[in-house]
């Protein structure tokens, strides 16, 4: 017979030994889930800054004295400061799409400056930048200037607008769909029109006005805002718009308060996902026209409505880059702050932009400006910044808004999979290298030019060398441009006659380059 007392005694040590085991492999799964969990929390967020219509010289840190931009300046002199940092282009919409693509917006026929009720720029089945981030697990988002299409052409914005952000690779989006001085003049939260009333439907037309509605030209005495060329049609909030709209009062945004209002957005999107890697894009409209700064920032600058939304926009920066930091991320987030072309002063209102500019150069001793194949069309403020892990530099390597898709891909290792135009500068990016790219076409308003090392070729171009309206030089020549930007950053000698040889290496780079797409091919032959 069994002694009752060593039964007991076995019966124990069975249970010990099943609880052991259990706690053991509870053990391990909260040691691989702790794993887990350091791995989720180390990867990186990334913020784009991106501006609209801020020129190389608009920041004291990039040389400017006659306004002071603190808040900015902690970015570019905390981080690498790029003296050779592009957008692709001149004008917003095809920076916009190249640097969400990769791809030169000269490869895509319509990546123009797009009236509000264009359709999607960007192809559903596009790579993009948000979606190589969503590819890795991060949620993704966009506050602010969108101007790169919405739907198919034919938008009904009193129902749910779609292909937009959200079909791209935003998992949430908080929209103006163009710009501020386009119709319609309402946000779009994820493809729905915020506050819309449905017994007060939009309608937005490009070609021609609503019977009774009041525009520029028939209604003056509306005008809070008076127009110098093109925006003198609807007019909204006093402000005179480009193309007509009517309905929608609940929905429309108040100017003033616009850079208030997509700044609370950013900062809640980063409380709402700190506690997992994310990457925003956040698109702010200053200085672009109409420059409505808030009453804070009205007269601040001594510049007009121009300098006083470039402090707007410092402060806005400040006050995001506070909630990075209370908020715990600011040592995980990577932040690149660029701008999608250069400046112009009067581009459509009077407001006192060029009477009041004193001894401010917008353009930083560069030449041209928006619009201009001259450096200071697409030259940017371009600056990287991680806190703690990038050491503060100035570089000069050749850098582009494009790269920044490959690059960030190989920072939190995911895999471009579609053929495109972006280089994997990450180690330009992050100051370990000055080998940037050896070369980059540029564009404005459909024209390219080389940049290739120190130099810069602009091929013969029929047209307008001179925007009497915006008072900037375009570029265009019927012959052949060539400057040495090392020692002619200013571009003030042509040298194509007394350099032969450069002019006919650079001919050959740029045919080699931009392919058949050049129109003019055969034609680039020396003169």
């Amino acid at each position: 017979m069994e002694n009752p007392l060593i039964k007991i005694a076995l019966r124990t040590m069975l249970v010990v030994f099943c609880v052991f085991i259990v706690s053991c492999k509870d053990d391990k799964n909260s040691v691989k889930l702790a794993a887990n969990t350091d791995e989720t929390q180390t990867k990186p967020n990334v913020v784009v800054i991106y501006l609209d219509d801020l020129g190389y010289g608009d920041l004291s840190s990039y040389g400017a004295t006659e306004i002071q931009t603190p808040n900015i300046d902690n970015i570019v002199n905390g981080g690498v400061r790029f003296t050779n940092g592009y957008a692709t282009s001149a004008t917003c919409t095809p920076s916009r799409y190249a640097i969400l693509t990769g791809s030169y917006p000269w490869r895509n026929k319509d990546a123009k400056i797009l009236p509000g009720t264009a359709p999607l720029l960007i192809s559903t089945n596009q790579e993009t930048l948000p979606k190589v981030f969503k590819s890795k697990g991060y949620t993704t988002a966009v506050v602010g200037k969108w101007h790169l299409g919405l739907g198919n052409g034919h938008t009904n914005w009193n129902e749910h607008i779609s292909p937009g952000p959200n079909e791209v690779g935003f998992d949430y989006s908080y929209i103006m769909a163009a710009t501020q001085d386009r119709v319609p003049t309402v946000y779009i939260q994820d493809g729905n029109v915020v506050g819309l009333d449905p017994n007060d439907p939009i309608e937005v037309n490009y070609q021609k006005n609503f019977e009774g509605e009041p525009t520029a030209i028939s209604n003056p005495e509306l005008l809070k805002m008076t127009w110098h060329h093109g925006h003198n049609n609807s007019i909204v909030n006093g402000i005179p718009r480009i193309g007509y709209m009517k309905g929608g009062e609940a929905a429309k945004w108040s100017d003033e308060d616009m850079a208030d209002h997509f700044l609370v957005k950013a900062q809640n999107y980063v409380k709402n996902h700190k506690d997992e890697p994310f990457f925003l894009y956040y698109a702010l409209q200053q200085p672009h026209v109409p420059r409505t700064p808030h009453p804070r920032f009205v007269g601040k600058s001594g510049m007009g409505p121009r300098g006083d939304v470039i402090l707007e926009a410092d402060w806005v920066i400040g006050e995001f880059m506070k909630t990075l930091k209370e908020e715990g991320v600011l040592e995980n987030t990577l932040i690149v702050f660029s701008s999608d072309n250069g400046p112009v002063l009067n581009d459509g209102y009077n407001d006192d932009a060029v009477e009041k500019i004193g001894n401010h150069d917008p353009k930083g001793g560069l030449r041209g400006g928006k619009y201009s194949l001259y450096e200071a069309g697409s030259r940017v403020p371009f600056a990287t910044y991680w806190k703690g892990k990038i050491t503060p530099k100035t570089s000069s390597a050749l850098v582009s808004q494009i790269d920044l898709l490959a690059s960030l891909a190989n920072l939190i290792d995911a895999e471009v999979t579609d053929q495109n135009d972006s280089q994997n500068l990450l180690p330009v990016f992050m100051g370990n290298t000055e080998n940037g790219r050896n070369a980059l076409i540029i564009e404005a308003n459909t024209k390219t030019a080389l940049r290739s090392g120190d130099w810069l070729l602009i091929p013969p171009y029929e047209g307008r060398s001179f925007y009497e309206d915006v008072q900037i030089e375009i570029g265009l020549s019927t012959d052949f441009q060539l400057y040495n930007l090392l020692t002619d950053p200013g571009q003030k000698f042509n040298v194509a006659q007394s350099h032969p040889s450069k002019l006919k290496n650079m001919i050959t780079q740029f045919k080699k380059l931009r392919g058949d797409a050049y129109s003019s091919l055969d034609e680039l032959e020396l003169k």
